[in-house]
């Protein structure tokens, strides 16, 4: 691509075009092309300014509902570990609007803005290597969703995924599941150590269900954010693999896989339709093959005593078990676990 004026006029093209050949020189450089890369993939830093002030927000208010949503930069505090981050509140309203034509309010989201041009076309994040999409929030519990969106053919169409944390609460109507000796119409909040008992509602896809799937890495399975030595701070890893096809809210078949190569914008929404304030505070997102050495010590720092080790990254299954070709006592290098595993085999 030639820059003509009016492209290279475009505030930042020079320098976007600086930062991605850059990335690319470096992944030649060290053939990440040719293996697992071991280096997060930093997407959206909110501990710069300029990303915060990067983002969109989107509300019911274009329809004429009431609910409100802004992004703001928060400044870091040292003496209690808090980074810089982006602060996403506002209030969810379900209050409909005196239009005929608007049947349901109640949502708010934000995302990055379209991230522009470079030296060889539009902007994309290729995530293609990694496994997983790394976020470090700090959550009040409402049920946000991470939502994505690629280059597709149907421009309309976002892969999403629930944000589970620790503190995530769901409000679950009893006509759907009801656990022995309440009512039916109860609806109540209930946190992650109160789900035992209520099975997963049926014809929901694992990443948009109500109970937390098995396959979502989050820290400590404490529940509280005063735990002793919690932050409040928490990294969560979601699966690409695992996120969910949607169009306006709704689920679409035939699924398609999520197009690493091309993703446009990466953004959280709230649609749980609860009436009330919410504020959930965005440190880091980030694609990733499970948390490396080299992301302990930052996340030690941030999360305490809720932090991932460089050990959760078993959960992507990269070390498979080889039994029949290798016996038990040979079998200590395979076991190993994550990034540290791979590393060893690379090394073999």
């Amino acid at each position: 691509m030639i820059p003509t004026r009016s492209l290279s006029a475009q505030s930042g093209f020079f320098r976007r075009s600086a930062e991605e050949l850059g990335r690319l020189s470096r992944i030649a450089w060290n053939t990440e092309a040719l293996s697992t890369p071991t280096k997060p993939y930093v997407m959206l830093d909110f501990q710069d300014k300029e990303d915060v002030q990067g983002c969109k927000t989107m509300a019911d208010r274009v329809v004429g509902g009431f609910s409100t949503a802004s992004v703001d930069f928060e400044p870091g505090d040292p003496e209690t570990n808090t980074p810089p981050h982006a602060r996403f509140h506002g209030s969810i309203s379900t209050k409909l609007p005196d239009n005929w034509r608007v049947e349901r309010t109640g949502y708010a989201a934000f995302r990055n803005k379209d991230r522009g041009m470079w030296l060889f076309g539009r902007l994309y994040w290729d995530v293609d290597p990694y496994a997983y999409l790394a976020l470090r929030v700090k959550s009040d519990g409402r049920r946000y969703t991470v939502n994505i969106q690629t280059d597709s053919v149907i421009e309309t169409d976002i892969h999403q995924h629930r944000l589970y944390t620790r503190h995530h609460r769901i409000y679950q109507n009893a006509y759907a599941n009801t656990k022995e000796g309440e009512q039916p119409g109860h609806v109540q909040s209930l946190e992650n150590e109160d789900l035992d008992g209520y099975p997963a509602p049926q014809g929901v896809p694992d990443a948009l269900s109500e109970i937390p799937p098995e396959y979502t890495i989050i820290g400590s399975s404490s529940s509280s954010a005063t735990t002793s030595g919690g932050t409040g701070w928490e990294t969560v890893l979601l699966p690409f693999n695992s996120f969910v096809r949607t169009n306006h809210g709704y689920v679409v078949e035939p699924q398609t896989s999520l197009l690493r190569q091309r993703i446009k914008s990466i953004g959280i929404g709230l649609t749980d339709r609860v009436e009330g304030p919410f504020d959930l505070r965005i440190h880091k997102i980030w694609a990733t093959n499970g948390m490396s050495e080299a992301e302990v010590e930052e996340e030690r720092q941030i999360c305490g005593a809720d932090a991932l080790s460089v050990d959760e990254g078993v959960e992507s299954h990269w070390i498979e078990r080889n039994k029949k070709s290798k016996g038990t006592d040979n079998q200590k290098s395979t076991d190993a676990k994550g990034l540290k595993g791979l590393k060893s085999e690379w090394d073999e």
